[in-house]
């Protein structure tokens, strides 16, 4: 440890890759503590359609490389390994990867949100390959197909009613014999002719080779396994913010997610910004994320102006 950071920003997705582009451009002379996961959850994604600027689309590895590059360009600090502790009760605040201790004004955290998964090893091997957690994402690639999406809460039946656009079928997949889902979105989701109901059953296996083709599907009651062809699997059971760092130490909502104050990246304490998924449990779109990270570096840089750092 020989100096105190201006500025440290955890996690290297699009939001904190582009708060390291606007806080290296402000010569802040960010330092990106990026994890050993790099990139986050767009380096399993293949083909984004959906981010400006690429008429012809761009893979998600490709997408994070490139703007890496950028926040290099301009002078950002790299280190690819996880912070496994933070101290924020005393200025400046205290960040640690193992037992190096490093020093800084402000921390812009950008951890990201983790979708959950079942565990499946073919959910895992065909993950990007007809296997998603992003309608939003991936459900234009699916066009007059056959999907499935397993869940039974608000997240699966948005999910599933964003793909009847694109899908000739939609097949809900639910544990137990009614939704946990709030009525409007379940009614929503019942009426629609695209949609049919699997209910009192799970997904056992995602079946195929390059991609995939079918899925296999336990009844619970009877323990009768049935192969159902499809061409895409969507795990709709929620979305865990990355905050296991940060939690007792700022203000998150019920299930995680760091609150920011009103139209800013600001959290409950002075110093600490929030950009991203970690923060963002509605949009979980690569160019919000993007947005937030730019605006995490503006009041960060704000906020360094006004307190003579």
């Amino acid at each position: 440890m020989s100096q105190v950071e201006n500025v440290i920003i955890v996690g290297s997705g699009p939001a904190g890759l582009t708060a390291a582009i606007y806080a290296s451009r402000a010569l802040l002379k960010p330092l990106m503590i990026e994890g050993e996961e790099v990139g986050g959850q767009l380096m399993t994604t293949t083909d984004v359609e959906n981010f400006p600027g690429f008429p012809e689309g761009i893979m998600g590895p490709e997408l994070m490389t490139i703007t890496k590059k950028q926040a290099e360009r301009f002078g950002t600090r790299f280190i690819s390994k996880n912070v496994t502790k933070v101290d924020l009760d005393q200025k400046p605040f205290k960040v640690w990867i193992g037992d190096e201790e490093f020093q800084t004004k402000a921390i812009i955290v950008s951890t990201g949100a983790s979708a959950k998964y079942l565990g499946l090893e073919s959910e895992r091997r065909l993950l990007g390959r007809g296997v998603s957690a992003c309608a939003t994402c991936d459900g234009a690639f699916f066009k007059d197909q056959t999907v499935m999406v397993i869940g039974g809460g608000d997240t699966a039946m948005e999910e599933a009613t964003f793909l009847t656009r694109f899908a000739s079928k939609v097949i809900i997949v639910h544990r137990r014999d009614e939704f946990r889902a709030s009525k409007i979105m379940a009614d929503k989701a019942l009426s629609h002719p695209k949609i049919e109901v699997m209910w009192n059953s799970a997904l056992e296996e995602v079946v195929g080779d390059k991609l995939v083709e079918a899925a296999k599907i336990k009844n619970l009651k009877s323990g009768e396994v049935q192969e159902i062809p499809v061409e895409g699997v969507f795990i709709a059971i929620g979305h865990k913010p990355n905050t296991d760092l940060f939690t007792g130490k700022v203000k998150t909502n019920e299930v995680g997610y760091i609150i920011t104050e009103g139209h800013s990246t600001r959290t409950s304490v002075e110093g600490l910004f929030a950009a991203g998924d970690v923060a963002d449990d509605k949009y979980r779109q690569a160019i919000t994320a993007a947005g937030t990270g730019c605006m995490a570096a503006i009041d960060c840089e704000r906020w360094l102006e006004e307190n003579n750092h």
